[in-house]
């Protein structure tokens, strides 16, 4: 049997799952409130402790924060997804090989007089 299995995936974890995945595919943005303790575990058919167990690991990768009294929230830094910071990334890295690239022609371009 395969690890990746879903016996072997704990509840809380499909939760964790599926808010990962909203957020990187931009359903939930920063700010966008979760749905309450009562209605995850009804949507999840899990107890609400498995749900609180889910936020506890959301809170701690810094992808929600939770108001006493008001919910829980995705944060501004969750929101900026991994695909966002990769675009960014490759743009940075398209810009320097284009300088580089640019220097080198001036170089060779010198040599070459």
């Amino acid at each position: 049997m395969s690890l990746m299995s879903n016996e072997a995936v704990q509840p809380y974890q499909r939760i964790v799952q599926d808010v990962r995945d909203k957020i990187r595919s931009g359903h939930w943005t920063a700010g966008t409130k979760l749905p309450s303790t009562r209605e995850l575990a009804e949507e999840y058919g899990v107890a609400a402790g498995t749900v609180q167990r889910a936020l506890t690991e959301l809170r701690t990768a810094g992808l929600i924060y939770s108001h006493q009294g008001r919910g829980s929230f995705i944060t501004e830094s969750a929101s900026e997804s991994s695909e966002d910071s990769t675009a960014r990334a490759l743009k940075a890295l398209e810009e320097q090989v284009a300088d580089l690239a640019a220097r080198l022609e001036r170089i060779e371009k010198g040599q070459s007089d």
